[in-house]
């Protein structure tokens, strides 16, 4: 197979999103995006004003608006297609998140001397850009071989106070995905809120006996050094953010840290509330599920939140390929009626899981014409 190069190169990144929907997005595409809200930020957390909120109506209704006008999904990526400038972006938006954090802090905490209006605002856009970027860059650094891009993964997980996730996701979401015994995985008719509560301590439960018991198998063959449960550093390093955050903001600085921290976790566990709702993967005996495929996650055409994300709502491919690079993810054929698909883009169908009712209003339905769907095609014909 021939291995193309980056799309990146030729036109620039306006150009290419004039060409959104008709063309594969290159990682300047992605940059773009991602990378725009961010001098708004900053300038907010220490201007106030019109920054704070041209930040949110950025990330909030431009985003939305722009899915509804482009309407089309992206083009998948050619096969074997690579991405080199990916990476790249990756570390620019791991590295950005810590200063980031720390400004978001500092103006919420009040530390920079604005009112509580801007205060609530930069709240609010901060904890989004934690909650649909950081989180995303941070999920897809997780998953790379290389040592470096993983532990920049992990500490931003960790400054989040979420750093079990590096574990959880991994070792056993990946694994039991559309099963019971994902954590994270939303059974049909169970409201988010009570998610909520049960994928945050049982992901982190689930998480820590999967590494010990990883550890134990290890140590058990000869010559194999101590190693030291992941989870230590999980902890320790919460505590170090939350100490630095106190020593230089005070009581108030805690107060702002955990709180955006909170904020980003709610809108991590609505990613998985929502991209695996009321799927279940088919028992073929005592022990094991049918193998994940398309079937299994809920994913979105939306192109611009896509952008947003890093392509976090072309699911059903991460967990086909976890190690496959963001602008290479695959939406394939998203017309077979069998397909689980969403409504509206994957930030605008979190917002509707906040509101139980009117979530399964929505998705219930669905979720069955897909059950009934899947078992046809799992019962043989008789003549």
């Amino acid at each position: 197979m021939t291995t193309q190069t980056d799309p990146t190169r030729s036109p620039g990144p306006l150009s290419s999103l004039a060409r959104l929907g008709r063309a594969t997005p290159g990682v300047d595409l992605f940059a773009l995006v991602t990378l725009a809200p961010i001098p708004l930020l900053l300038l907010g957390a220490f201007l106030g004003g019109a920054f704070v909120w041209v930040a949110l109506i950025y990330m909030t209704v431009l985003i939305f608006a722009l899915d509804e006008i482009i309407v089309r999904a992206s083009p998948d990526a050619p096969e074997g297609t690579e991405f080199p400038a990916a990476d790249k972006l990756s570390i620019a938006l791991g590295c950005a998140h810590f200063v980031l954090l720390g400004v978001a802090v500092a103006a919420v905490s009040g530390a920079t001397g604005l009112g509580w209006g801007a205060r609530a605002g930069l709240f609010w856009a901060f904890g989004l850009f934690f909650g649909q970027v950081s989180n995303s860059n941070a999920h897809e650094l997780i998953h790379r071989a290389n040592a470096r891009l993983f532990q920049l993964g992990k500490w931003v997980y960790i400054s989040l106070l979420f750093g079990h996730h590096t574990s959880a996701h991994r070792l056993v979401h990946h694994r039991f995905v559309a099963t019971p015994d994902d954590p994270n995985t939303a059974a049909l008719g169970e409201g988010f809120w009570s998610f909520f509560t049960r994928a945050w301590g049982g992901s982190f439960i689930a998480g820590y006996e999967m590494e010990r018991t990883r550890i134990a198998s290890a140590t058990q063959q000869d010559g194999a050094r101590r190693m030291i449960n992941p989870y230590v550093g999980y902890v320790l390093g919460g505590l170090w953010f939350l100490l630095i955050a106190g020593l230089t903001f005070g009581l108030a600085g805690v107060l702002a840290y955990l709180a955006l921290c909170l904020y980003a976790q709610l809108q991590l566990l609505l990613s998985d509330y929502v991209q695996h709702y009321g799927l279940e993967r088919a028992r073929i005996d005592e022990v094991h599920y049918e193998p994940v495929d398309i079937r299994h996650s809920w994913d979105a055409r939306q192109p611009v939140s896509a952008l947003w994300m890093l392509n976090a709502p072309r699911h059903s491919d991460h967990h086909a390929h976890p190690a496959r690079a963001y602008p290479a993810l695959r939406l394939g054929d998203t017309r077979d009626k069998a397909r689980p698909m969403l409504p509206y883009s994957l930030p605008v169908m979190a917002t509707l899981a906040l509101i139980p009712t009117l979530w399964r209003r929505t998705m219930d339905r669905k979720v069955r014409t897909l059950r009934k769907h899947h078992e046809a095609a799992r019962t043989p014909l008789t003549s």
